[in-house]
């Protein structure tokens, strides 16, 4: 299998588009981590067995409702539950980490799991400014986001094991990785997983299109930018040794449920949540009874209104028909579901509406 076949996705039953998920291992009031990581491994089995594409776990901090601080640690438990669905990053923020750092982690989840890793990359902070200082154990935070080209062709380098002779990093190398099939006696597959870009403005998918990389886009929290950033990708795009035309798949918040009633009940509940996270008062996912009783002011109830209706949100026919809709609008290659609800128990079973809704196929 080549690189290209590890990026590119095949729509299952009636989808328009290959389908994916997002996890950001929200955790509801009331309920805990554990529970939460719970809910993410059954969520992953689920997704296996019913033929969504890739499983991507998405890196944030500081914030109570989000357990998704460590998605290299997620994604290492996620692939001993699971066999054959890809895992990846949704993403890892570049300028947190040490490219070297980076580098080591997901050699170590391909080999955990050879052949089913992608790392997608942010250049975000995936926090506020104090988090990510800490983070960095630097305040010059604007500096990490200019230096994301260099970071990449770093992280790159080390992925690949091909610094130049008299570089400084010549002799350093990510273990496990090429370096151990070049050594004596070595056997170690050279492969290592794709590399993403992620963004929700235009400076990724200018960098993503003239690197000839895939880019994801991150639709659930920036609709208004999505048709132009992928235009911007599309139009950048130059053919490269991993891809020889352009691969966009967009991230997506969609719920659906059994009853339309309770979908608009929990994508209260989500979109008060990021009320709260906005006015930097974050905390677990509410539930929908104190979303219901909450007195939103005037602000804030617009705010709710325009974050909503870029929710799919429903029965299983009006998501189906939503995104439809959505994938048709912008091209997307790929969707990439993300549900937000204060219940495991009904984002689960929201993946599973949405697959019987396509006739994705039963393992």
């Amino acid at each position: 299998m080549n690189e290209t076949d590890e990026i590119r996705g095949t729509a299952q039953g009636t989808a328009p588009a290959p389908l994916s998920v997002l996890d950001l291992v929200t955790v509801g009031a009331g309920r805990t981590a554990t529970e939460a990581l719970r809910t993410s491994v059954e969520i992953s089995r689920l997704a296996e067995s019913r033929g969504y594409h890739r499983y991507w776990v998405a890196e944030h901090h500081s914030m109570p409702g989000v357990a998704s601080s460590s998605p290299a640690v997620i994604l290492a438990h996620l692939a001993a539950h699971t066999t054959r669905i890809r895992l990846g990053s949704g993403g890892v923020m570049l300028p947190n980490h040490a490219p070297l750092v980076i580098a080591e982690q997901f050699g170590t989840l391909e080999a955990l799991a050879p052949g089913r890793v992608d790392l997608g990359l942010g250049r975000a902070p995936g926090t506020d400014g104090a988090t990510a200082a800490a983070l960095r154990r630097t305040d010059r935070l604007n500096e990490g986001a200019d230096d994301f080209p260099e970071q990449l062709a770093e992280l790159t380098r080390f992925l690949d094991d091909d610094f130049p002779s008299g570089h400084r990093y010549a002799r350093i190398h990510a273990v496990p990785g090429p370096i151990q099939s070049t050594s004596p006696g070595g056997v170690q597959s050279p492969h290592r997983p794709p590399v993403w870009l992620l963004g929700s403005s235009g400076f990724s998918a200018r960098l993503a299109g003239s690197l000839g990389l895939p880019f994801a886009f991150a639709h659930h929290f920036s609709a208004q930018n999505t048709i132009p950033a992928l235009d911007l990708y599309r139009q950048s795009f130059r053919p490269s040794a991993v891809l020889d035309a352009p691969y966009a798949l967009i991230g997506v918040s969609a719920l659906a449920t059994d009853d339309e009633r309770e979908a608009r009940r929990q994508v209260l509940a989500a979109a008060l949540n990021m009320v709260r996270l906005r006015t930097g008062r974050p905390g677990l996912v509410p539930t929908p009874e104190e979303a219901e009783a909450y007195e939103f002011s005037p602000m804030e109830r617009e705010f709710i209104d325009t974050w909503n209706s870029n929710v799919i949100h429903g029965t299983a026919d009006e998501v189906r028909s939503g995104l439809d809709d959505l994938q048709k609008r912008t091209g997307a290659d790929e969707l990439m579901l993300t549900s937000h609800a204060h219940s495991g128990d009904l984002r689960l079973r929201s993946y599973e509406l949405i697959a019987d809704a396509y006739g994705l196929p039963r393992a």
